[in-house]
């Protein structure tokens, strides 16, 4: 595997002002994965159901349950997350960043 460098923009969710140092929670910034509930209902039965001939039975039938339902789309994304502690110095000179304000962190091995 290559070493290539990820920037990557995480949002700021909450900042606490300790006075001299500042703690930022950021999570990533992600595109949201688009994935219908009806997919995540069949993945789930796939496994949960260690029987393939099981699993080839209650397919259809779940198949055809799940046709007769209005569609429902759902975000589903796994995202990494970030708390940092920096002086607040350090903090002011970045532009003292706000809660929503995203932040480009750059995370690569050394």
């Amino acid at each position: 595997m290559g070493m290539h460098n990820e920037s990557i923009q995480y949002r700021i969710n909450q900042i606490i002002d300790n006075g001299a140092s500042v703690n930022l929670a950021l999570s990533e910034d992600v595109e949201l994965e688009i994935v219908s509930q009806q997919q995540m209902m069949l993945d789930a039965v796939d496994k949960a159901v260690a029987d393939k001939d099981v699993k080839d039975q209650i397919r259809p039938i779940l198949e055809a349950i799940l046709k007769s339902q209005p569609q429902t789309i759902v975000k589903t994304y796994s995202q990494t997350v970030i708390q940092i502690t920096m002086p607040k110095k350090r903090y002011e000179k970045i532009g003292s960043p706000r809660v929503g304000d995203r932040l480009i962190i750059e995370i690569m091995k050394a």
